[in-house]
């Protein structure tokens, strides 16, 4: 992930919107079709380069990769949309999992809760499609809030590149024991 902002959205400086509204009012729900440019803009508003407003096209236009059901938004209670996460399919080894990646918060709302709302509801759906397993390659303060752990230390699942075991995090989603072995993103991630 590039920017100066954790993959959550969460920006390196803060600030709240003044007017933001009280989490237990966002509309959380799936992603639609009508949804996808605002979705665009918020990765765009969130990082400083255009790459996770691109990955998520990417991975969008993957069959192989995209989980309908598996994208999700906060909204107001306006219909204004100021957060998404996003769950594709990976591998760890021969095995099914899904990856949490990209996240963004339009910086007016970061710092606020909306990201963990997300998240959460993201997570829970990815429970109720029957997911076993969540990865994510993540800032190893913010994702443990959600019940991820360090990956390769916890469970034995690998990364496809080094990266350091804190940051790089599993989440059994049903609370059994996740397969061991090494992640395989979807291609759009470019990560070999």
């Amino acid at each position: 992930m590039s920017g100066t902002h954790d993959s959550d959205g969460s920006p390196a400086t803060g600030g709240n919107a003044p007017d933001a509204p009280a989490p237990d009012t966002w509309r959380l729900r799936p992603e639609t079709a009508q949804d996808v440019p605002a979705v665009r803009r918020i990765h765009l508003a969130a990082f400083e380069t255009a790459d996770e407003a691109d990955l998520v096209d990417a991975l969008r236009d993957d069959p192989a990769a995209w989980l309908p059901g598996l994208s999700y938004v906060a909204g107001t209670p306006d219909g204004t949309l100021l957060a998404h996460a996003l769950l594709t399919r990976c591998h760890i080894d021969d095995a099914p999992a899904v990856a949490l990646a990209p996240c963004a918060v339009l910086p007016a709302y970061q710092q606020c809760g909306a990201g963990g709302a997300v998240i959460r509801a993201l997570l829970e759906a990815a429970r109720e499609a029957d997911e076993r397993t969540a990865i994510v390659l993540g800032h190893p303060s913010y994702y443990p809030r959600f019940g991820f752990v360090p990956a390769a230390t916890r469970f034995g699942i690998l990364p496809p590149q080094p990266w350091p075991d804190e940051a790089f995090l599993a989440l059994s989603l049903d609370g059994s024991p996740p397969p061991r072995g090494t992640v395989r993103y979807a291609a759009a991630f470019g990560i070999d």
